[in-house]
C-alpha cells in the first residue's frame, strides 16, 4: 500500500498530527510512506522523516497562500510518478491543490482520498475540497457534531464523502510517562533564569495571550486567591515582550494596575520544555474562550498526572470526563473556577494512569482507515476485470 500526506507544515509534527509515528509505522508494516510539505530538504524534521524510511518531497502549499497554486503540476508528477493507493491530506489549502491535481493526473486509478478536520473549519467554499473526500477524520466528538450541523443545513452537500471518522489526538507516552519528574537540571537552570519561582505552587497556563484563549480568567484567581495562597504563581508560555498585541497589551496592563504582574511569569517556548512545566505544575489551566477541538496540552498534563482544571465544553469536555472529571468547570464562571482551584491547591488529588488518548491509538485507528480504503479500492479493481471478462466472453 502507498500512502502519500500533504501537509502545508511539519510544524505541529507530533502534538497534534502524528506525522512522524505514523510514517514510522507504516514504513514498518512494509507500506510505502511519501510525505510532501513545505519545510526544506535541509530541516532537521525531514531528516528525522527520510531516517524512518519516509519519502520526501517539498512543495509550497503553505497554508492560504495563492503561490500554492503554482505546485499543482508538480504535484500532479509526483502523483504520477507513485501512483499512491491513498493520498491524505492535512489542510484545506493542499486540499484544493490535490483536487486541481488530479483533474488531469494520467493514473491507472484514482487514490482514494482521507482528510483530517482539525478544527471547527466554517463551511465555505475554502472548505469544500477537505469535504470532497471518501473518508474525513474529526479530531472530537464536537467536530464531529459541528460539522453533521453544517452539512445538515446545506443544500448540496459533497458527493464524495462517504465517512466520518473520529479519531482523537494521541499522547506519545513514552515522551509523556506517568509522573515524569523534571530533571535537577532543568529545575536549577530554571529557578536561576526565573528565582521568581522557587518555593511557589504554580498555575501552568500553556498557550499564548490571545482573545481567544482566556487568560484573563487568570486575573480572577489571583485577585481572589492571592490572601489564602500568597505563593501561587501564574506561568504563561508566553514571552513577555510582544509589543503591538491586543491582547497582551490589555492582559498586562490589567494585572498591573491591579499590582498582579509580580505574580505572573513569561517563560515562552523557547527550549521545547512543555513537558517540563506541564510535569512540574501544581495545575495546568484550560481555559479558552472558544471551543477547544484537540486540548492537546491538556491531555499532555493529564497523562502525565498533572491535575487539569478547565471549561465544561467541547474537547476538554471529552478529555476530563473520562479521565479527571473533577476538573471540569461550568463555563465562564469565575466564582466555580476559583473554587475549583482552591480545592485543588488545599488537597492535590493526581489523575489516574491512562491508556486512552494515546499516540499508539490514534495511529492504529488511522491505519485502520487506510486499510479499508486499500481493500475498497482492490474490491473496485476486482470488479472492473470481472466485468472486462465478462463483456469479451459475450463478444
Amino acid at each position: 500500500m502507498k500512502v502519500m500526506r500533504l501537509l502545508s507544515s511539519l510544524k505541529h509534527d507530533e502534538s497534534e498530527r502524528g506525522i512522524f509515528h505514523l510514517g514510522r509505522a507504516l514504513v514498518k508494516n512494509g507500506h510505502t510512506s511519501i510525505i510532501v510539505a513545505s519545510a526544506d530538504e535541509n530541516n532537521n524534521l525531514v531528516k528525522r522523516l527520510e531516517r524512518d524510511g519516509n519519502l520526501y518531497h517539498q512543495l509550497h502549499i503553505g497554508k492560504k497562500s495563492w503561490l500554492a497554486l503554482m505546485q499543482v503540476a508538480p504535484l500532479r508528477h509526483l502523483i504520477e510518478q507513485y501512483s499512491p493507493d491513498i493520498i491524505h491530506v492535512h489542510s484545506r489549502t493542499p486540499a484544493w491543490v490535490l483536487h486541481l491535481a488530479l483533474r488531469r493526473a494520467r493514473v491507472k486509478r484514482m487514490p482514494k482520498l482521507v482528510s483530517t478536520m482539525y478544527g471547527f473549519y466554517p463551511i465555505n467554499k475554502y472548505s469544500q475540497a477537505l469535504l470532497d473526500v471518501d473518508t474525513l477524520i474529526t479530531v472530537s466528538d464536537s467536530v464531529t457534531q459541528y460539522l453533521s450541523k453544517r452539512l445538515h443545513r446545506e443544500d448540496a452537500p459533497p458527493k464524495r464523502l462517504k465517512h466520518v471518522r473520529r479519531i482523537y489526538r494521541g499522547v506519545d507516552t513514552r515522551r509523556y510517562p506517568y509522573r515524569h519528574n523534571p530533571s535537577v537540571y532543568w529545575l536549577r537552570r530554571t529557578f536561576a533564569e526565573y528565582p521568581e519561582l522557587e518555593h511557589k505552587k504554580w498555575l501552568v497556563f500553556p498557550t499564548i495571550i490571545g482573545a481567544e484563549y482566556g487568560q484573563e480568567w487568570l486575573i480572577d484567581i489571583l485577585g481572589n486567591l492571592q490572601e489564602q495562597f500568597p505563593n501561587l504563581h501564574v506561568v504563561i508560555m508566553d514571552d513577555d515582550h510582544r509589543e503591538g498585541d491586543v491582547a497582551y497589551e490589555d492582559f498586562y496592563q490589567r494585572t498591573a494596575a491591579l499590582d498582579l504582574d509580580k505574580r505572573i511569569t513569561y517563560v515562552g517556548c523557547k527550549r521545547n520544555d512543555m513537558r517540563e512545566w506541564l510535569a512540574a505544575a501544581n495545575v495546568v489551566m484550560a481555559l479558552a474562550n472558544q471551543p477547544e477541538s484537540i486540548g492537546i496540552n491538556a491531555l499532555q498534563a493529564l497523562h502525565l498526572g498533572t491535575p487539569v482544571i478547565g471549561w465544561d465544553q467541547a474537547a476538554f469536555h471529552e478529555i476530563l470526563q473520562p479521565l479527571y472529571p473533577q476538573g471540569l468547570v461550568k463555563q465562564y464562571n469565575a466564582q466555580a473556577l476559583c473554587k475549583a482551584v482552591k480545592h485543588q491547591l488545599d488537597g492535590v488529588t493526581r489523575p489516574q494512569m491512562t491508556n486512552e488518548f494515546t499516540m499508539r491509538q490514534m495511529i492504529d485507528e488511522t491505519l485502520e482507515v487506510y486499510q479499508d480504503l486499500y481493500h475498497e479500492l482492490q474490491d473496485e479493481a476486482q470488479a472492473i476485470k470481472e466485468q472486462y471478462a465478462l463483456r469479451r466472453h459475450k463478444k
